[in-house]
């Protein structure tokens, strides 16, 4: 009885003589898990907490059990606990590292896939050219009765897209049109990269087939034109979507995981920031093709700078050059 009476005096001596501390830990727990962003000083001040409250937890279900104070503090540990486990948001290091290092990564593990889905783009081009060339009635096969009345009369279907609908309006619907033509070669490969590989090759069937059409009628030209400014890195993100698509597929194939869904899931992810890349692109080959592509103002030369400066953008964005750190940045340890 002596040591039990004297432990409860230890206990109420101890309650006593933490209680004020715990009530600017209570307040520290509620700005804690209020925040939104916090500064260094303040992640310091939440971590040194969350070490206070576990210690004082404790040791109150040592001397306490089953008491009001060790269920409040099990209160206040279990909401800081969440606080500081929950993962980052998307704040400018982590964009900064998704530019750096996940996109440019995930590239080059897919460069050569993506070489020779570009070489089965080409082809399918090629072949599509000399299907309309050699059978130009099945022309219809690819293209609406409206855009070969038009090109029989003497204008593409793209001289009227500003009278359809304002550069804004037609920069989302083109931006959606090639974001759902991107993700689906994507995700088509999960049908073990047939998908993928279909897409592609209809793709450039179609674009093969247009241009020979429109070279029986005179209207190649004009029609080069029109995608000399977007055309470069919408078919390279195209070609970038099919290789990620034909990765997943091969992830199904030969699986490098225990099994074939974890070898799935891994591909996915690490590839994931690679569609977020080919999603800004084809934002910014939305815009072009919106507002520079369809307007006469624009000269052939205008038109092939931007083309070509787009496309050597797209390039440093994907190897990690478009966001590489300064070396004094590099010296002082700045993001």
């Amino acid at each position: 009885m002596v040591v039990e009476n004297g432990t409860g005096r230890d206990a109420a001596s101890w309650v006593k003589a933490r209680a004020p501390l715990w009530q600017g830990l209570a307040t520290e727990v509620n700005e804690a898990t209020g925040r939104s962003r916090a500064t260094t000083e303040e992640a310091l001040k939440t971590l040194e907490t969350y070490r206070t409250l576990a210690r004082d937890l404790a040791t109150a279900r040592e001397l306490l059990p089953g008491s009001a104070a060790t269920a409040a503090l099990e209160t206040a540990y279990s909401r800081l606990h969440v606080a500081v486990s929950r993962p980052p948001r998307l704040g400018r290091s982590r964009w900064l590292t998704l530019f750096r290092e996940q996109i440019p990564a995930a590239a080059r593990s897919v460069r050569s896939l993506t070489l020779w889905i570009a070489l089965l783009l080409v082809l399918s081009a090629l072949a599509g050219w000399w299907l309309i060339s050699r059978y130009p009635e099945l022309i219809g096969l690819i293209a609406s009765e409206r855009m070969i009345s038009g090109v029989e009369q003497g204008h593409l279907w793209t001289d009227r897209l500003l009278n359809v609908a304002p550069s804004s309006i037609l920069s989302v619907q083109i931006f959606s049109n090639n974001a759902v033509v991107a993700t689906g070669a994507f995700c088509a490969g999960i049908l073990l990269g047939l998908g993928t590989f279909y897409m592609i090759a209809l793709n450039g069937l179609m674009l093969g087939g247009l241009l020979a059409f429109t070279h029986q009628h005179g209207l190649a030209l004009s029609l080069v034109r029109f995608i000399l400014a977007h055309g470069p890195v919408e078919l390279s993100v195209i070609c970038l979507a099919g290789a990620a698509g034909t990765a997943l597929g091969e992830s199904l194939i030969r699986p490098s995981g225990p099994t074939r869904a974890q070898s799935f899931r891994a591909c996915a992810e690490h590839l994931g920031p690679l569609l977020v890349a080919c999603v800004l692109l084809l934002l910014g080959a939305g815009l072009i093709e919106g507002f520079i592509s369809p307007s006469a103002r624009f000269s052939i030369p205008l038109r092939l700078t931007v083309g070509v400066g787009y496309w050597i953008a797209m390039l440093l964005l994907l190897s990690g050059k478009l966001f590489r750190r300064s070396p004094v940045s590099r010296l002082s340890g700045q993001p």
